[in-house]
């Protein structure tokens, strides 16, 4: 403190302030990478497709209410039965409490091993006003052609999930189908080149150098 001024003083403690924030700050960085990184796996979630069958509870003045099923798809059951409720609302001012469910089903595809072609009608809510929509999609499950119609939806036009509501579907056959994207699939003489696929070598056959010069593409 003899040596330097309280000025000179003051001026080596504010340099030093930063860098004890970056050590701190590597400190914590070691720590996450240390530690185990887990998704949430309800970000993860797939599109599932419910059939959901109910109806407005049973009153005096109306004692059979009409029974309304719908196809909706949805992460998981409970926002598929959110969804069912919302679009009763809308329909017969029905809300899920005073209503009731009579059958909660997932559906699945029947050759979910096989590529088929998908359209979709849609309306969906921007910004400025309400559209409706035809896209079509290649998917071997309508629920893997609804997530690419989601993801699409998003990237493309910044729709909301929430404000997207899907019309029908349906499986079309390959005169059916309008859009390039998915006719250009139709090809059967299609062929594709298979880009740098090296065969592995055994373990104990494997040397830094080699004499003659590896071939990387197949006969």
């Amino acid at each position: 403190s003899s040596h330097f001024g309280p000025r000179a003083e003051q001026r080596l403690h504010l340099t030093a302030a930063p860098w004890e924030r970056f050590r701190g700050t590597c400190k914590a960085a070691k720590m996450v990478k240390g530690m185990k990184f887990v998704a949430d796996p309800s970000l993860q979630a797939k599109m599932h497709q419910y059939q959901i069958v109910g109806r407005a509870a049973p009153t005096p003045k109306n004692p059979v209410p009409k029974i309304y099923r719908m196809r909706l798809f949805a992460k998981n059951k409970v926002l598929a039965k959110s969804r069912f409720w919302y679009f009763m609302k809308k329909l017969n001012k029905a809300k899920k409490s005073g209503g009731e469910l009579l059958a909660v089903n997932e559906l699945f595809d029947r050759a979910p091993t096989k590529v088929k072609n998908y359209g979709i009608w849609l309306r969906y809510q921007s910004r400025t006003n309400t559209h409706n929509m035809y896209k079509e999609y290649r998917d071997v499950t309508i629920n893997g052609a609804v997530s690419q119609m989601y993801s699409e939806m998003a990237g493309r036009h910044r729709a909301q999930p929430g404000t997207i509501q899907i019309i029908n579907t349906a499986t079309l056959a390959a005169a059916q189908c309008k859009r390039d994207h998915v006719v250009e699939m139709h090809n059967s003489a299609l062929k594709y080149p298979v880009i740098r696929k090296v065969p592995l070598v055994a373990k104990k056959l494997r040397t830094t150098f080699k004499a003659r010069r590896p071939m990387t593409f197949v006969r």
